[in-house]
């Protein structure tokens, strides 16, 4: 109970928005932070019903229809999709519900960023609801959540590439001396932290006494990997960045700690057990507040980002600069001085023309809702049914979907590299 308490206060600042948003209306800028903390406050019940709905769930007829009783896992993995149900069903509504909306005199933008009071009550009720579903219902959304997971993770590597460009792409307009050594320094470092901390999993995940090819072929695969990243992006021919290779080398042993680490605690290649006899409760707190952190950062930036905005494909890292978004980020947040200076100045002949809406709000809300299906998977060892009380994400199913997002990083990072070289007909700048 402690432990939902201490995740419960780092939630809070983000979940107060909602609150604040029912009790008094927020601005339009707000939005966005508001549907973030409803969307963590749904992370935040799933997870409390997982560890302590168990006794209840047991006795609802229409849930415990078997002859012989399953075991608490079942319910608690009932109890996490049934409250992802209903709120995926929140945002997809909302997002079939915003589709084409284009210009902030649509009736339905005032929806988007109004009405907090029956929002709240709508998405209650519908969680509450999908308590009195049939199994078989929940089976499916289940079934259907491990696409929409694998979905939402493809989504979280395009954000990735698309910032690590960026940011090359920053410091190097400042064509000054400090900035390219900033890039060189921060470059290496990436490079030297991810094969420092590579050594440490190949001592803790492959060892000596125990046969472990599989876990060797994942940790060499990821050096491999690393290497492979230099190589191709300093190649005269493609003429590429050397950050953006260190930050997705880092990502990718990231990404390979993630997977030996989700390995069942009783396998005997998985000898992190060794050097931590007991994990603290403070740990699993952390471990807790950085996925929620992390599903809830990544389903706001991919709902306003320029990355899924613009009319053509990103720029070859090739080119000096990549190409301007339709809208920027500041746009997004709320327009830019130079826009009102404009409008004031021709007020007389555009006071009738409709200002545009600054992002997708359909994809906005659809964002949250494979957001949803995720976090479900997290909650629940990705549907394993043999989840453990406070212990996220373990088992077979989740090392080989880390794994396979890995190889689908390094692939669409290669892609972005040779893809001129491959197709140059095609016109990426």
């Amino acid at each position: 109970m402690w432990v939902a308490s201490c995740v419960a206060s780092c939630c809070a600042s983000c979940a107060c928005e909602a609150c604040k948003g029912i009790a008094s209306g927020i601005s339009r800028k707000s939005a966005r932070i508001a549907y973030c903390g409803l969307f963590t406050l749904s992370l935040l019940l799933a997870w409390l019903l997982r560890d302590f709905a168990e006794p209840l769930l047991e006795k609802i007829p229409w849930i415990n229809t078997f002859a012989h009783t399953p075991g608490k896992e079942w319910f608690e993995t009932q109890a996490v999709l049934r409250v992802s149900f209903g709120n995926f069903i929140f945002f997809t509504a909302f997002a079939l519900l915003m589709i084409g909306v284009k210009d902030q005199r649509d009736q339905r933008d005032s929806w988007h960023h109004g009405g907090w009071m029956v929002k709240f009550i709508l998405w209650a009720v519908l969680i509450v609801l999908t308590f009195f579903l049939p199994n078989g219902v929940l089976n499916a959304y289940g079934t259907v959540s491990k696409f929409g997971s694998g979905l939402f993770l493809l989504v979280q590597v395009i954000i990735l590439l698309d910032f690590t460009h960026n940011w090359n792409d920053a410091w190097v307009a400042k064509d000054e001396q400090f900035w390219y050594m900033a890039l060189l320094v921060t470059s290496l470092g990436c490079y030297v932290i991810s094969f420092v901390f590579s050594g440490f999993l190949f001592h803790w995940f492959t060892p000596s006494e125990h046969d472990c090819e599989l876990n060797t072929f994942f940790l060499v695969t990821t050096v491999v990997l690393g290497i492979g990243f230099a190589l191709i992006a300093l190649h005269p021919k493609i003429n590429g960045s050397l950050l953006p290779a260190a930050v997705i080398a880092l990502y990718c042993t990231y990404l390979c700690y993630s997977a030996l680490s989700s390995e069942p605690r009783d396998y005997e290649c998985n000898g992190l057990h060794k050097h931590v006899a007991a994990v603290s409760t403070g740990t699993l707190v952390m471990g807790m507040v950085t996925t929620l952190l992390s599903v809830v950062y990544s389903a706001v930036r991919a709902g306003s980002s320029s990355t899924f905005l613009t009319p053509s494909p990103p720029s070859s890292p090739r080119a000096g600069s990549r190409g301007k978004p339709l809208l920027t980020e500041r746009d997004m947040e709320g327009g830019n001085d130079s826009d009102e200076e404009e409008m004031k100045m021709t007020r007389g002949s555009r006071r009738d023309e409709p200002r545009p809406v600054t992002y997708v709000y359909s994809f906005f809300y659809l964002i949250f809702a494979l957001a949803s299906m995720y976090s479900a998977m997290l909650l629940t060892g990705w549907g394993n049914s043999n989840i453990q009380e406070d212990i996220i994400d373990v088992g077979w199913s989740s090392v080989w979907v880390r794994i396979v997002t890995q190889w689908i990083t390094a692939g669409l990072y290669m892609w972005s590299l040779l893809a001129p070289l491959v197709l140059p007909d095609r016109d990426f700048s």
